[in-house]
């Protein structure tokens, strides 16, 4: 179910809509359970194919939710996520065919035994069900999280954010267009018919046909899910990254990932938002670092040694070491080492994203072991932090809970498993 566009609505019709989409999505998923991989790839690829066909339509139905977002007053970050523009139609289109490339993690054998009994048992991945996805201003986010539930087998229903209804209505015909030419029902992908927020509630308590809630967004709506949700979640709070510039760093790749880190795309979750320098090499490095980022156009707001250090650092308060900015914004603190850069994230991270730069692979081994994040890294930009980039094809989301899923949720992460026992006539004594 698609339909039109409707903006409130009242409380019965949320009710009855929410359960027709749910009905919908539990009978598609049972077809998507057995579907070959073939047919869910051709799916996919002729989706790739609708939307580079139907660039012009999507690039004039996000010029709508662009006129609407300026009228709102959004962020110029929360615009640059709105926005489609050809190379970001392209980039949906190659992630299609990227993920239809990947292994189909439907029944693959994890791990396989026979007992003594004679019983031969193996540990085999099967979809989750139907998942549902809610996010708020990225329109490529109903192409990727679509996409890669159809490959893990699974249904999903979508909610968009308000602020991009149009562009993601038109990214669905896309996908419809896809699921249609590979003799797939179209319920295998639908999104919420209204932008009611009555309607995230609703799919919030539909635990007799959603398996999985997976929140992307702000940390207002991924609060809410994890408040509310009585469905289990896919735990994703904020991306509140840090990088931790180490004595021994090479200064040129340090100046070079902390730029990268912050101000690459200021928007995304896996943006840097505080800078951790070693007190040993501070008045040294910081100067050219923070010259590079005003230069650049984000604020800097540090501590009492970094603000000695540029008249153009503003103070920093105690705030701001628990802000996800996803803005030209970024808070530097000095600190005492490794140990005291560890102990800085433990205390105001998120257990998203965290980066140490330096030529010493003993302290860069130890600094990753130290912290319980979903991805660690060493001389590299956290903006990094993404499913496509570590060969997924794309991800709905990161994951910093510690259950099932952590990290860049691709298709692998959208199974669970059963295991499929054989016997003989076996019978237990």
């Amino acid at each position: 179910m698609n339909g039109g566009e409707r903006t409130e609505t009242d409380s019965s019709d949320i009710e009855a809509i929410m359960d027709m989409v749910g009905h919908g999505a539990v009978t598609a998923s049972r077809v998507l359970a057995s579907t070959p991989a073939e047919t869910k790839n051709s799916a996919l690829k002729a989706a790739a194919v609708a939307l580079r066909e139907s660039a012009e339509t999507l690039i004039a139905e996000n010029k709508v939710d662009m006129d609407g977002g300026r009228a709102k007053g959004l962020s110029a970050a929360l615009m640059d996520r709105l926005e489609l523009n050809a190379d970001r139609i392209e980039g949906m289109a190659k992630g299609l065919e990227a993920i239809a490339a990947l292994t189909d993690p439907v029944g693959e054998i994890i791990a396989s035994w026979e007992q003594p009994s004679g019983l031969k048992i193996e540990r085999v991945r099967m979809p989750l069900g139907v998942i549902g996805v809610i996010y708020e201003s990225r329109p490529n986010v109903t192409a990727d999280a679509g996409a890669l539930c159809l490959k893990a087998g699974n249904a999903c229903i979508l909610r968009g954010g308000s602020e991009s209804f149009r562009s993601s209505r038109a990214i669905l015909s896309c996908l419809h267009k896809g699921l249609t030419d590979a003799g797939l029902p179209t319920a295998c992908i639908q999104m919420v018919p209204t932008t009611d927020r009555a309607a995230v509630g609703k799919m919030l308590t539909m635990t007799e046909s959603i398996d999985v809630i997976v929140p992307r967004g702000g940390q207002s709506l991924t609060e809410r899910v994890m408040r509310e949700s009585r469905v289990p979640t896919f735990q994703h709070l904020i991306g509140l990254c840090h990088t931790f510039v180490h004595k021994d760093a090479d200064p040129d790749k340090a100046r070079s990932v902390v730029l990268n880190a912050k101000m690459r795309r200021t928007g995304i979750c896996g943006a840097m938002e505080t800078l951790l320098v070693d007190r040993d090499i501070a008045d040294s490095i910081l100067p050219p670092i923070i010259d590079d980022l005003v230069a650049a156009g984000c604020e800097v707001r540090g501590d009492d040694t970094v603000q000695s250090l540029n008249k153009n650092v503003a103070a920093a308060t105690d705030a701001d070491w628990d802000t996800e900015y996803l803005d030209a914004i970024v808070s530097v603190k000095v600190v005492d080492g490794v140990s005291g850069a560890i102990a800085h994230i433990n205390s105001h991270g998120s257990e998203h994203t965290d980066a140490i730069i330096t030529e010493n692979a003993t302290v860069a081994e130890g600094f990753m072991n130290g912290l319980s994040s979903a991805i660690v890294m060493h001389n590299a930009s956290t903006q990094f932090a993404d499913g496509g980039e570590f060969g997924m094809g794309a991800e709905i989301g990161i994951a910093t809970g510690k259950m099932h899923a952590r990290g860049p949720v691709g298709v692998e992460q959208l199974t669970t498993f059963k295991y499929k026992v054989r016997g003989n006539g076996t019978t237990r004594p």
